[in-house]
C-alpha cells in the first residue's frame, strides 16, 4: 500500500547505516580521525583488523552520539551494526596505511588539518557561551508559539488501509493474477470481516499480511498513486475491487477513517520546546558574534582586498 510498503525496514536500516558510517562515527571528525588509539594486546575488543581493533567503548560512543530511535534501530539489527564495525576498521587500516606513507606531514593535510581544528573548536566554544536557560521556554512562551503556529499543526485525514497484494512478476501471468485477486475481491466483499485471514494466507506483502493485511494509520499521499482513489471512495468496513499498480493487484480495505485535526499542544510539546531552545540558541550566539564585533574598531582595506580579488588563482 504504502510506497515504503515491504522495503521499509531495510530502506530504514540502509540509511541509518549511512548516516553511522559517513557522518556519526567516532573518528569521523576530521581532526579526531587522525588520532587512532594505540592498540593493546590485552584489551578487549569487539572486533580486530590486523593492528586495528574497535574497542567497547568506542562502540557506545557511538551509541550515545544517535538519537534514541536511531539507536534503538541500531541495537536491534546485528546485520547493520556490524556494517558500522567493518567501515570503520577499514577506516583506521586505511589511517595506518596514510601513517607509514607520512601523509599526516604533507603541506595540504596540515593545513586541512589546522582549519578543521579551528572550526571545531570555534563551533564548541561558541555553544558553551551561548546556552540556553533550562527554564526556557516558559510555560506562556511555549503557548505564544504553538498559537502562533497552530496553523502549521494541521495533520491531514489519515486512512487505515489493509490489503491483499498479489504481484505480477512476468506479464504473461497478468491475467491470471488478475483472475485471482478478483476472486479474493469477491469473497472478502461477500464477508469482511474474513479480510485479514485471506490477506494472511495470500498476500504477497508479507510484512503486512503478518498483521492481517494492515498497512497502518497514513495520508492519503503516502499511498501507492493507483490507490488512493479507490480508498476515498470507500467508506469504512468495505472493500474494493481489484486495483491494479505498477506492482501488482491489491484488494483494499477501509478499516479506519480519521479527519484533519490540529496537533495538542501536548503532542507537539516537546518537538516544539527543542524547536525554540535552538532558536534561542542561535540568537545568543549570533549576539556574541555581534559583540565581539565591538569589542574594537573594524577595518577593511579596499586596497589590499582589491588585489586579492583580482589575482588568478
Amino acid at each position: 500500500m504504502k510506497k515504503r510498503t515491504v522495503v521499509a525496514g531495510a530502506g530504514a536500516v540502509a540509511v541509518l547505516v549511512i548516516a553511522v558510517a559517513l557522518g556519526l562515527r567516532p573518528g569521523n571528525d576530521p581532526v579526531a580521525a587522525q588520532q587512532p588509539a594505540p592498540l593493546v594486546a590485552s584489551e578487549p575488543a569487539v572486533a580486530r583488523l590486523g593492528n586495528q581493533q574497535v574497542s567497547p567503548d568506542e562502540l557506545k560512543t557511538l551509541l550515545a552520539t544517535l538519537p534514541a530511535e536511531s539507536r534503538e534501530q541500531l541495537r536491534a539489527n546485528r546485520g547493520a551494526l556490524e556494517s558500522w564495525i567493518r567501515s570503520r576498521l577499514a577506516e583506521k587500516a586505511v589511517l595506518e596505511q596514510a601513517d607509514a606513507q607520512g601523509w599526516r606531514q604533507r603541506p595540504e593535510v596540515e593545513r586541512q588539518t589546522r582549519a578543521a581544528a579551528e572550526q571545531i573548536v570555534f563551533r564548541d566554544y561558541l555553544q558553551s557561551v551561548s546556552q540556553v536557560p533550562a527554564d526556557y521556554p516558559s510555560a506562556t512562551e511555549l503557548q505564544q508559539a504553538y498559537e502562533a503556529g497552530k496553523a502549521g499543526w494541521v495533520t491531514p485525514p489519515m486512512y487505515r488501509v489493509s490489503q491483499i497484494f498479489l504481484g505480477v512478476a512476468d506479464p504473461q501471468t497478468l491475467e491470471s493474477v488478475r483472475k485471482q485477486a478478483l476472486e479474493l475481491s469477491k469473497k472478502a466483499q461477500a464477508a469482511p470481516t474474513e479480510f485479514a485471514a485471506l490477506a494472511s494466507q495470500y498476500s504477497q506483502d508479507r510484512a503486512s499480511a503478518e498483521r492481517g493485511g494492515d498497512t497502518g494509520l497514513q495520508p492519503l499521499q503516502q499511498l501507492v498513486p493507483e490507490v488512493r482513489g479507490a480508498v476515498a471512495r470507500l467508506k469504512v468496513g468495505a472493500v474494493s475491487e481489484p486495483v491494479q499498480s505498477a506492482a501488482g493487484f491489491h484488494v483494499i480495505k477501509l478499516t479506519e477513517q480519521q479527519p484533519a485535526r490540529t496537533a495538542t499542544l501536548e503532542e507537539l510539546r516537546e518537538r516544539l520546546t527543542q524547536a525554540l531552545r535552538a532558536q534561542r540558541q542561535e540568537q545568543i550566539a549570533k549576539a556574541y558574534l555581534e559583540g565581539m564585533l565591538n569589542t574594537a574598531t573594524l577595518s577593511i582595506d579596499g586596497a589590499v582586498l582589491n588585489q586579492v580579488l583580482e589575482e588568478k588563482q
